[in-house]
């Protein structure tokens, strides 16, 4: 099922839906519409039991190259409202799970990736730079070609460490090297962003989709989407919880996975020696 959006595309099959930025003449540079469109896309992949996973991509030979240059140049000093979350009328997500809601940890452009509840997987196809990474970061895993150049930009333009880039980056990299990349605006590749674990792997540019899609399948077909839903809701609310709150959770949640019908499955597939058929519930 191929479903087209403004400056977006989305392809569903085999319980992997692949959103492509769909701007190549200009590098998939990020605009208002864009933004709208991945929220409405993400929107409508979370609420599909047939989209397992998410891949996020961009067509020609870019990712997203930042801010789109001409809305750079309309914004008016005291702007700051472009870089509020949600407005009301946009996409809504489907409902969190009580007691693993996420979604007001991370009130930012991006942060409803996080309340999205499957994995989704930025497979980075070339220059990925300030915006464009900040979105990087809001998905769950990068795979990156090796073809790929990265850079945050935003000191190069005369701007700060914008939406949740300072709390995110330095989780992923360490404080000294995010400061690195943040101040210096430096261009890196794919090799030092796999090596400081900016990216979980650097790939071949020809071997880049194949290996993300296969992680994907191997995700869709072989783990329980509700088992990745809650682990992916644990991850993200634990930087807000201390230890104790934290087991809490998990304790909670462990007893409503002995509850479920992925529980039984995942039994009963390893014991019967067969491919798993997950529901997801």
């Amino acid at each position: 099922m191929k479903q087209s959006y403004e400056d977006v595309r989305l392809e569903v099959g085999d319980r992997i839906a692949t959103l492509t930025l769909d701007r190549p003449e200009k590098l998939n540079a990020f605009t208002p519409a864009m933004g709208r469109s991945l929220r409405t896309a993400l929107a409508h992949c979370a609420a599909d039991d047939a989209v397992r996973v998410i891949i996020v991509t961009g067509a020609g030979r870019g990712f997203c190259a930042g801010a789109d240059m001409g809305v750079l140049q309309q914004i008016q000093a005291g702007a700051a409202a472009r870089a509020t979350p949600a407005t009301p009328g946009e996409e809504p997500l489907p409902p969190e799970r009580p007691g693993l809601e996420v979604a007001a940890h991370y009130a930012s452009r991006f942060g409803y990736l996080y309340a999205v509840q499957k994995p989704i997987i930025a497979a980075i196809n070339g220059p990925c730079a300030g915006l464009g990474l900040v979105f990087a970061l809001y998905c769950d895993l990068r795979f990156a070609s090796t073809d790929a150049k990265f850079t945050t930009s935003f000191a190069q333009r005369g701007l700060i460490a914008e939406h949740g880039i300072a709390w995110l980056l330095p989780r992923l990299v360490g404080v000294a090297r995010a400061l690195d990349l943040l101040v210096s605006a430096r261009k890196f590749d794919a090799a030092e962003a796999e090596r400081i674990g900016l990216v979980e792997r650097a790939l071949a540019p020809d071997l880049l989709m194949e290996e993300t899609l296969a992680y994907a399948r191997q995700l869709a077909d072989t783990v329980s989407p509700r088992s990745m839903a809650v682990i992916k809701a644990q991850l993200r609310k634990s930087p807000f919880q201390d230890f104790n709150q934290a087991l809490a959770t998990a304790d909670a949640e462990m007893a409503r996975s002995f509850a479920s019908e992925d529980f039984r499955e995942g039994i009963a597939h390893y014991l019967e020696k067969r491919p798993p058929r997950f529901s997801g519930r």
